[in-house]
């Protein structure tokens, strides 16, 4: 049998029969004992061959240097593939599952749609037809955005039916409703109608994975109704993008602050921003996602920014539900991960509204 330097040097050289043995050997092991927990082939998308293609390629990209990391730690080779790949597989696994609730939400609830709780049918007609002129006037009249909001917010239909009308998959539907709303409807409403008239005239009930009320301050507690908008007094008031500008060099942090930096799904943070966080601010050897003591990861080594987005979101989920905690974005793969704030920057979008993210300079700039 080879030793650990003869395996890799023929996993580099794409010896077939090394790969076969001792590659796709290995993680065979890993995927047959998760496979028997998690039922993943009924998966879509989680079969045996998908998955390790998929961390072959990774690992080929970098031309395998992420297998040298083990010999700061002693790790043999197999044991360094078996647990990268395990990890690639919950990451994969948390994802799909992700999906699923999300198309069980479009298919069986209403809680990506917008109503409006009107005190008499007057005030609501008029509602109804500042958004109607509203999308004539921003998208004209045949326009799919003007369609898609005339459909879900003055017909009531829902995002399955939209997205049957218009040839678009349910989770396009939802998305491009999301950015609509918060970037189009949300903030014409907010300039339009004054403190005293939206009081007086209308009580509009949004939920909370639609529109990020508390941007709003004083004026999302009369818009979304008070139940929608219950925050600690310390965090209510709208903080200007030009506040909101993560510190360069984060030396230290308060109680509350969280380092948000970037990761590689093995969690080996060697270098740049995962060093710091390793050192100063509790992120553990092997956990490449989540929060950790005071920081968070989120990895951005396994491809391009449509495999960053995914944890990128997760993220931002995880920062609307912790008002409690500020998270200070550090330029997260614009290191050793070799890519752009032109092609980072757009995937907070979202976070663009949450008051308790802090992004860098470069990105702002970007948004």
């Amino acid at each position: 049998m080879p030793n650990d330097h003869e395996i890799l040097t023929g996993l580099r050289r794409g010896d077939s029969q090394t790969t076969n043995d001792y590659f796709y050997g290995y993680l065979r092991v890993v995927y047959c004992a998760m496979d028997s927990h998690y039922r993943l082939r009924q998966r879509e998308g989680m079969d045996f061959y998908s998955l390790a293609h998929e961390y072959y390629l990774h690992l080929m990209q970098k031309n395998w240097r992420q297998l040298e990391q083990r010999r700061r730690t002693g790790a043999t080779l197999r044991g360094w593939l078996m647990c990268g790949f395990r990890f690639l597989v919950l990451d994969k696994l948390k994802e799909a599952m992700r999906n699923e609730e999300r198309m069980t939400v479009l298919e069986g609830a209403e809680n990506r749609q917008l109503r409006f709780d009107m005190p008499d049918d007057t005030t609501a007609a008029d509602v109804r037809r500042t958004v109607e002129e509203l999308c004539d006037c921003r998208f004209g009249r045949d326009h799919q955005s003007s369609i898609l909001l005339k459909m879900m917010l003055i017909d009531g239909f829902k995002g399955k039916e939209v997205a049957q009308e218009l040839g678009l998959t349910p989770a396009a539907i939802s998305q491009r409703y999301y950015k609509l709303m918060s970037e189009v409807v949300i903030p014409y409403f907010k300039n339009y109608y004054k403190y005293e008239e939206a009081h007086a005239k209308m009580s509009a009930r949004v939920y909370r994975d639609v529109t990020p009320k508390r941007a709003f301050g004083g004026f999302a507690s009369t818009l979304f109704g008070e139940d929608e908008c219950m925050v600690d007094s310390a965090r209510t008031s709208y903080a200007p993008r030009e506040e909101r500008v993560t510190p360069f060099p984060i030396e230290q942090l308060a109680a509350n602050e969280v380092f948000v930096f970037g990761s590689n799904l093995a969690g080996m943070h060697g270098g740049g921003a995962a060093r710091m966080a390793h050192l100063h601010f509790g992120a553990k050897m092997g956990c490449g996602t989540g929060l950790q003591g005071q920081s968070y990861a989120i990895p951005t080594m396994q491809g391009g920014t449509n495999t960053i987005e995914p944890y990128v979101d997760q993220f931002i989920d995880f920062a609307r539900e912790h008002r409690e905690l500020t998270f200070l974005v550090t330029p997260i793969g614009c290191g050793l991960a070799g890519f752009t704030p032109d092609e980072i920057a757009p995937l907070f979008r979202h976070a663009t509204w949450l008051t308790n993210i802090y992004l860098p300079r470069e990105f702002w700039n970007k948004l």
